[in-house]
């Protein structure tokens, strides 16, 4: 638990500290001025054409997954009906093996889903990696060209202002480099 207070202080040191020093100690004067660029990644990796190819990619993927549950799930469900009528039939030794049997079904049916969503998360993972590593690289190449020392990232409320004189969006200029470097 004391772990836990330290973790915290350093965080906050971390989120807080850093910004301050950066404005702090940084010559602020107009010939050493910092400067910097900032985008929404997330609307500049979707403006990529690629991006929709690997969404669809992804969704026929999830579908394929979802008509295997929904198959597995419907099996189950007719051999679950199938013991349900024939339960008070039974003698205990079939009785006994046909509850096995559901049981091992539907563990195998859950251990599937639990494999697809993990499969569905990696080839998610491995079909964005190669347009992060682009936009990654027009990004990079703005930055140098413009003499950025750094290029923030607005998603997820992470800078709920910037100010306009002292910062460049460069979100259309990174699309735009996109689109063309293709």
């Amino acid at each position: 638990m004391k772990h836990t207070g330290l973790i915290t202080i350093v965080k906050s040191a971390v989120k807080w500290g850093l910004p301050l020093y950066l404005f702090t100690f940084l010559p602020l004067n107009a010939s050493a001025q910092v400067s910097y660029g900032y985008l929404s990644y997330e609307r500049a990796i979707c403006a990529m054409p690629e991006y929709a190819d690997m969404q669809s990619n992804i969704e026929q993927l999830r579908e394929q997954y979802a008509n295997e549950t929904k198959r597995a799930e419907e099996e189950f469900n007719k051999k679950y009906e199938e013991f349900l009528e024939g339960q008070t039939t039974f003698a205990p030794a079939i009785y006994s093996k046909r509850q096995s049997e559901l049981q091992e079904l539907m563990e195998k049916n859950i251990a599937f889903k639990q494999e697809a969503r993990r499969l569905l998360n990696s080839a998610e993972a491995a079909a964005i990696k190669p347009l992060k590593e682009r936009l990654n690289g027009a990004i990079e190449k703005i930055a140098n060209e413009r003499g950025f020392a750094f290029v923030l990232n607005t998603d997820g409320d992470a800078c709920p202002y910037i100010n306009p004189a002292m910062g460049v969006n460069i979100e259309d200029e990174v699309i735009n480099n996109l689109n063309v470097t293709r």
